[in-house]
């Protein structure tokens, strides 16, 4: 039985170690909502998980070390709604950020980014202008346009040939310049010349400004850009979280099968046989 026991507390222990992943992840989706996601609902169901395994498994270890069967009852319980969660977490990022990708451009090494590539739950929250009045207020404050600025020997900007080779964010490729089809003059990454006018169609050609506290933080592909920064950041967290529940799986059916061992032990029962396999019960003896 000490052997039991100190399996489901190496277990426990190692579930301990496994939320730190989780919990890392929702804090580095939380860091990015404050600077550059600007999504800021997302993460949370993330750190709750990864805080409640760190609770239930440090009383899963307790129960394992002072035998307290009612703490090994509640770390089970708990920890098999705990999986159910991060399971259903998973399936519910992927599904919400499955659409939309970047459109290449001739001529350029970045893509560029349409709201009408996206669709679904978090297109339609994204895109609401209650919602997007916070964001694009929170794109702004990041300076995530400034950084992009790039100059040489007394301040001169770089190239447009150079600009076009830069592999430029989701953010700053729809935030931060206009739509490549309305026939802008590049003059430096956030000031661009209208020229003889205004070629392409696209609705954002008009929505487009050179005060740098407008640039194109009310178009839709700046809308665009928000969703595939999400899609990518998302996608990372949620390579790890696959990886660790498939962990956390396996160490959930190595405490059951160490559990219900110590209660054959506890009952005086032999391995692979219970009491109901007695023809002839006892009396029962006072």
């Amino acid at each position: 039985m000490r052997t039991s026991n100190h399996l489901i507390g190496l277990v426990n222990f190692l579930t301990f170690l496994a939320s730190i992943p989780i919990l890392g992840g929702g804090i580095w989706l939380s860091s990015r909502a404050n600077n550059t996601d600007c999504l800021k609902f997302l993460q949370w169901p993330l750190i709750v998980i990864g805080v409640s395994i760190m609770v239930v498994s440090l009383a899963g270890f307790a129960g394992a070390c002072y035998r307290n069967t009612f703490l090994m009852y509640l770390y089970l319980w708990v920890m098999f709604f705990i999986i159910a969660a991060l399971i259903g977490f998973v399936i519910f990022a992927y599904a919400v950020t499955d659409k939309g990708s970047g459109r290449p451009v001739m001529n350029r090494v970045y893509s560029e980014y349409h709201l009408e590539d996206y669709s679904g739950w978090l297109e339609e929250r994204v895109a609401s202008q209650s919602y997007w009045s916070k964001i694009s207020s929170c794109i702004r404050d990041s300076h995530v346009c400034g950084k992009m600025r790039r100059t040489y020997n007394r301040g001169i900007p770089e190239p447009v040939e150079v600009f076009n080779l830069r592999r430029l964010s989701p953010l700053e490729s729809g935030c931060c310049k206009p739509p490549t089809e309305c026939g802008y003059t590049y003059l430096n990454e956030t000031v661009w010349n209208p020229g003889s006018g205004i070629v392409g169609s696209d609705p954002d050609c008009g929505r487009w400004s050179n005060y740098q506290q407008q640039l194109c933080y009310n178009c839709n592909s700046c809308k665009a850009g928000v969703l595939a920064s999400l899609k990518k950041s998302w996608r990372k967290v949620s390579v790890i979280n696959i990886v660790i529940l498939i962990i956390l799986v396996i160490m959930y059916m190595v405490a059951i099968a160490a559990f219900r061992h110590n209660k054959r032990i506890d009952n005086d029962e032999p391995y692979g046989e219970t009491r109901m396999e007695k023809s002839q019960p006892s009396r029962i003896h006072f």
